[in-house]
């Protein structure tokens, strides 16, 4: 039985970034996109969640740059749509010094233009879930750069990722957003 395909609305780079507030581990609510730790860019990794092993070395990876990233403006937030106890189990796996955020539903998920996919099997996980993106967001609040996954085998590879943005930050580039004709 096949499902009908239904179609989601993709955000574009150099738009603004949409206003969406979710909740860390510790019940702080956060707005993604909006910079924190002194920085005035943020990069928001949405993870598909616990069930998924490469998204568990994922984030662990991005732990090794975070640094970096900061030193560079770049705040670190890595979001998905699991709950707060699926994240709290998560944590046995992950080895992460930055942010965690929960609960992102599937409105906003759609909202990001976020591929989202059913579970396999109850043991797999109890709800919808995002598929993998990447979201740079400058100090103007748009979109920077972003990357869309419909599976967890493609992702940004983190050190091009990292070296890319260092490069963009540069004033001496004068690199703009890239990709704005629709």
């Amino acid at each position: 039985m096949s499902k009908e395909l239904t179609y989601t609305k993709k955000v574009h780079a150099g738009s603004t970034f949409p206003a969406l507030t979710t909740t860390l581990l510790n019940g702080e609510k956060i707005s993604l996109g909006k910079p924190r730790n002194g920085a005035d860019w943020q990069l928001v990794v949405v993870y598909r969640g616990r069930h998924c092993p490469l998204c568990t070395k994922y984030l662990n990876q991005l732990e090794t740059f975070k640094e970096k990233l900061l030193a560079t403006g770049v705040d670190l937030v890595a979001v998905s749509g699991d709950s707060k106890v699926q994240l709290e189990s998560h944590l046995t796996q992950l080895d992460v010094s930055f942010s965690l955020a929960y609960g992102l539903s599937v409105e906003q998920m759609k909202e990001l233009g976020l591929y989202i996919s059913d579970p396999r099997s109850p043991q797999e996980t109890d709800h919808a879930f995002a598929e993998p993106g990447v979201f740079v967001v400058n100090s103007e609040g748009k979109i920077q750069l972003v990357e869309l996954s419909n599976n967890p085998f493609v992702r940004p590879e983190l050190q091009a990722l990292v070296n890319g943005l260092v490069w963009i930050r540069n004033p001496d580039n004068n690199y703009p957003v890239r990709g704005m004709h629709n």
